[in-house]
């Protein structure tokens, strides 16, 4: 029997603190490339149920803060607590406002009281949590009973064009992994969460050269921190060898990078003495 509380990938997932420091240092260039996480949490918000006016929402990976002001917008700053694993990037939200609380705090332990919380809003951010049975615990007890859990994440499949090409260089890894969308689908519905929608969507970009693709990765953080990625600078020849093998996919838009996104939203069963 495959153990659901660990992802079945050949490989482990980054380790957090790699990830947060990686994300700390980007916080000043992350909005600037950030066109991804724009539609994708723009398309996570207009999947949130209507609801009445929560007491307390939570932004979780709510990095440069961007969809904490949006948050706010619909369900006001007093209301709302920005966390991230990332210290840097919550310094820089905080000068930008949107929230009331700014936490450093990792999602699979959450420093959060028990049945606090009526939204928690989560875009891009869940892929680098390698316990995701934790996370979905973790939101099973600080949601209050009907209280709404949305999440917006990456699946397998998210840049294989990068993947393919340096697989043909060279077969290291230098692509981050990411889940299953078989896992998702498996772990939030072993979650006690109630499962409202779970969809795959691709969503693709397109760059003039490689070299646009990598810089804006390494700008929003998100470059390679993987267990097993090579050491050192990548060698002009390996470079060479990445480009030519990228331009196979080349299509009229240019060369495209598809990412993979998981949409999701649950709820917190209402308790049992008022169930409908």
């Amino acid at each position: 029997m495959t153990d659901l509380s660990q992802p079945t990938l050949p490989g482990a997932l980054p380790d957090k603190r790699q990830v947060a420091a990686s994300f700390s240092r980007a916080a000043t260039s992350y909005d600037s490339v950030a066109d991804l996480q724009r539609a994708v949490g723009s398309a996570l918000i207009e999947r949130l149920p209507a609801m009445a006016q929560p007491a307390r929402w939570v932004d979780l990976g709510s990095g440069t803060g961007y969809f904490s002001r949006a948050l706010a917008e619909r369900y006001g700053a007093d209301a709302g607590t920005a966390v991230d694993i990332a210290e840097g990037m919550l310094r820089h939200a905080r000068t930008l406002g949107g929230a009331s609380h700014y936490v450093v705090g990792d999602a699979e332990r959450l420093p959060l009281r028990s049945a606090s919380v009526d939204l928690m809003f989560s875009s891009l951010a869940v892929q680098w949590c390698s316990d995701f049975a934790s996370v979905l615990s973790e939101a099973l007890r600080v949601l209050k009973p009907g209280g709404t859990f949305a999440f917006a994440s990456l699946c397998v499949g998210t840049l294989q064009e990068l993947r393919d090409s340096w697989q043909a260089v060279d077969g290291m890894v230098h692509v981050n992994r990411f889940r299953r969308f078989e896992d998702y689908q498996q772990l939030c519905a072993a979650s006690g969460l109630q499962l409202s929608t779970l969809t795959r969507l691709p969503h693709v970009l397109y760059y003039a050269d490689v070299r646009g693709l990598t810089h804006e990765l390494k700008a929003l953080g998100a470059h390679n921190i993987n267990p097993g990625r090579p050491g050192g600078l990548t060698g002009r020849a390996r470079m060479t060898g990445l480009l030519e093998a990228y331009e196979r996919f080349r299509q009229p838009q240019g060369l495209p990078a598809t990412y993979q996104v998981v949409y999701a939203v649950l709820h917190k069963p209402l308790e049992q003495g008022h169930a409908k």
